[in-house]
């Protein structure tokens, strides 16, 4: 899965923060970060809480001073907090947790996200995409301009926002 992520953490940031001067691009950046840990075939700190907090946190600290490269690279970080409520990380509270859940919870087990049987991945990818197709035609991104914009600037155009 990975178009799931993506379509998770980009509607979550449009809908709950409904900012056209969010960096679209490091948001689903963000979204799909965790995934690199599907590497090891085992969940570790990007399928955490303190990951995502940790993440905040260094963007907080590495941009002082720095407001516009501060609100692009926030993008990283709210794009792994949508990843884990879109894995299903959160319903294993043992590694939610980690590590106040126990100290073990972490690099046990099968990744989350991939804890589903096949076809049910398969229905859950393409509900995304569907959906990605759907929201780029609503923020007009079948609109050469805007496509252009979104790559160059991670933006959407404001006056298609809600």
């Amino acid at each position: 899965m990975f178009f799931w992520f993506v379509a998770a953490a980009v509607l979550l940031v449009l809908f709950v923060f409904d900012s056209p001067a969010v960096d679209y691009r490091w948001v689903a950046f963000g979204g799909v970060l965790p995934l690199a840990e599907a590497l090891t075939g085992r969940p570790w700190i990007l399928h955490t809480l303190l990951g995502s907090v940790l993440l905040l946190a260094l963007v907080m600290v590495f941009t002082v001073g720095r407001r516009l490269t501060r609100r692009a690279w926030l993008g990283v970080p709210i794009g792994t907090f949508a990843f884990l409520v879109a894995s299903g990380s959160w319903v294993n509270s043992d590694l939610f947790w980690w590590p106040v859940g126990g100290v073990d919870a972490i690099g046990v087990g099968p990744l989350p996200e991939y804890d589903r049987p096949f076809g049910v991945l398969i229905v859950i990818e393409l509900v995304a995409i569907a959906a990605l197709v759907v929201i780029g035609r609503r923020l007009g991104l079948d609109e050469a301009e805007h496509r252009r914009n979104l790559l160059e600037t991670g933006r959407v155009p404001k006056e298609r926002l809600r």
